[in-house]
């Protein structure tokens, strides 16, 4: 979901995007950013997932190929939402299948105080519900 916006039409008031953390490098420097432990977070998923991969027989050359798309189909996606000038508000961690989504602002402060509307833009396009009681871990 690079670059969707809080908007059908790509422009709010807040003019907020939420971008997908694809790579180890980007968890890194979410963390830094934003100060809180996604990169763990981000580093045990795809442990867990490349641990859960079982190649396809066939020649040692080739058993990596399906690795990739089976990191995309079982780790939980992490996703970072930025205002214009790119500074980080939000960042958010939704598992692949069942368990609870996790989202979090900077040091870990409550998102949905100032960027409810750009969740639930989210929780659209993911076809998931992302409500503060079940997704703000600190607020349970």
């Amino acid at each position: 979901m690079p670059g969707a916006t809080t908007s059908a039409s790509g422009k709010t008031c807040s003019s907020k995007t939420w971008f997908l953390i694809e790579t180890e490098a980007e968890a890194i420097r979410e963390s830094a950013l934003m100060g809180h432990a996604v990169e763990k977070h981000f580093r045990q998923a795809m442990a867990r997932a490349e641990a859960s991969y079982v190649p396809p027989s066939g020649p040692f050359i080739e058993q990596q190929i399906g690795l990739k798309a089976h990191l995309r189909r079982t780790m939980p996606r992490f996703f970072t939402l930025r205002d214009p000038e790119g500074n980080g508000l939000a960042t958010a961690m939704v598992p692949s299948g069942a368990g609870c989504p996790i989202i979090v602002g900077i040091g870990n402060r409550d998102p949905y105080v100032e960027h409810a509307e750009a969740i639930r833009v989210l929780a659209t396009h993911l076809g998931i519900p992302l409500e503060r009681s079940r997704c703000y871990p600190y607020g349970r």
